[in-house]
């Protein structure tokens, strides 16, 4: 499947920003038929990083979101000013 099918957009919010800076984590807006597994090779490939854990979960308004916790050697505010978050 397409990384960019699956990774619909990043999560924009207050806490998602403090997430890229305390844990390293980010967050994205994924498709709702996406496996975590997948998820993690798209972020993979798209970002050239390593992917420690991935949850996720459905919002009230029906998208899937996917909290993607970074290995130590890849930082999570890397791929935020790639993206233009921060």
């Amino acid at each position: 499947m397409d990384p960019h099918k699956i990774l619909l957009h990043p999560h924009m919010s207050e806490k998602s920003v403090s997430l890229i800076e305390r844990e390293n984590k980010i967050v994205f807006i994924v498709s709702r038929k996406a496996t975590k597994d997948q998820i993690k090779q798209a972020i993979e490939k798209m970002f050239d990083v390593k992917v420690d854990n991935i949850n996720t979960l459905i919002g009230f308004k029906g998208e899937k979101k996917a909290f993607i916790k970074l290995k130590p050697e890849s930082k999570a505010m890397d791929v935020a000013t790639k993206l233009g978050m921060v």
